[in-house]
């Protein structure tokens, strides 16, 4: 009897380090593929869940795996959220002064609550409306992702609003570099414009370079400012959703204040205080991508595309017409704090 289940536990823990190699294959592809021309506005998160479909659709998943993708979907996700820390540094965000603050949370809030309305008037439930509101606010899929454990979202809910958001956030990218000349901005305020209203790191980088690198690195601090409120953001959104479980009579045992996102903080003050060096700073970011990207490929992994379909059209629908309205409110505080 011990024989067969040492057997059985030997399988056991095989298929479950199979089900993470999957993960980590995907990403490390989604990586590769992301520095190709055009994909790279997408970034390595976005296709990392789209090749985790495909995988699905095509190769399958076996049962015996799947535990082995659930531990990189969920856990090596946090432990991303917290690596993904170390890319922040506040020294920046306060030497960029208090106008620049300002307009990065006037848009936040702003797209939070617009997006949010958006969705569930066009009839998005109340879960994928969030994570869609936060991801266009914030910080692209990193935000979906740290928010979804606050708002017990299911996996095809997470992976339809970060991959609504990456699309939103890739098709504006396009649009901006096309009307630059046309915004009349010196390479100061269209940065600050860019980061103040584009989704993903990786589409303001690509947004801003057409002004040169003094509007890039501009454009990925305004960002990073709004990377900084994804902190009392998710706590906002845990109390919101935990008060609204108790009213109805749920049970609700999540934590206000994840301790990943703890973890995460104190990342960030590592990196602030130049407890290490930039090098390994740079290798640590890289790391969480990896993870983050492993575990986006998780969630493609267990999404069907017809409940793709299904949930993202109304999302991505109220995504465009809030990113038209951030795009002009972000454009007008731009004039109004003359950082034009």
């Amino acid at each position: 009897m011990n024989v067969v289940e040492n057997k059985e536990k030997r399988t056991g823990r095989l298929a479950f380090i199979q089900g993470i190699g999957i993960t980590l294959i995907i990403a490390i592809i989604a990586n590769y593929v992301a520095k190709l021309p055009f994909l790279s506005i997408m970034g390595q998160l976005v296709i990392a869940i789209i090749i985790g479909m495909l995988w699905k659709q095509i190769v399958g998943v076996p049962s015996h795996l799947q535990k082995g993708v659930t531990f990189s979907n969920k856990k090596l996700l946090r432990f991303g959220i917290i690596l993904l820390g170390m890319r922040l540094n506040l020294v920046d965000i306060y030497e960029a002064g208090i106008s620049v603050f300002m307009i990065a949370a006037i848009c936040l809030v702003f797209t939070l609550i617009v997006v949010y309305g958006l969705t569930r008037w066009f009839g998005v439930g109340k879960r994928l409306g969030i994570l869609t509101a936060c991801g266009t606010a914030i910080c692209g899929a990193a935000a979906v992702v740290a928010v979804a454990p606050q708002v017990k979202a299911k996996d095809d809910e997470t992976a339809v609003g970060a991959a609504t958001v990456a699309v939103l956030g890739t098709l504006f990218t396009l649009i901006y570099s096309v009307i630059y000349t046309m915004l009349h901005l010196s390479p100061t305020g269209y940065g600050i414009f860019t980061g103040a209203t584009l989704h993903e790191i990786a589409h303001v980088i690509a947004a801003a370079d057409v002004a040169g690198s003094e509007a890039v690195d501009l454009a990925v601090i305004v960002k990073l400012t709004r990377v900084a409120l994804l902190v009392p953001v998710v706590i906002v959104v845990g109390y919101l959703f935990q008060r609204s479980g108790e009213e109805t009579g749920k049970k609700v045992s999540m934590s206000i204040i994840p301790w990943f996102i703890l973890g995460f903080l104190a990342m960030s003050g590592f990196n602030t205080l130049g407890i290490v060096s930039q090098s390994v700073a740079d290798l640590i970011v890289a790391t969480a991508y990896l993870l983050i990207a492993m575990a986006m490929a998780g969630l493609g992994l267990n999404v069907d595309l017809k409940t793709f379909r299904r949930l993202g059209m109304k999302s991505f629908a109220a995504g465009v017409v809030g990113s038209v309205l951030l795009v002009v409110l972000g454009y007008s505080l731009v004039m109004l704090f003359q950082l034009n």
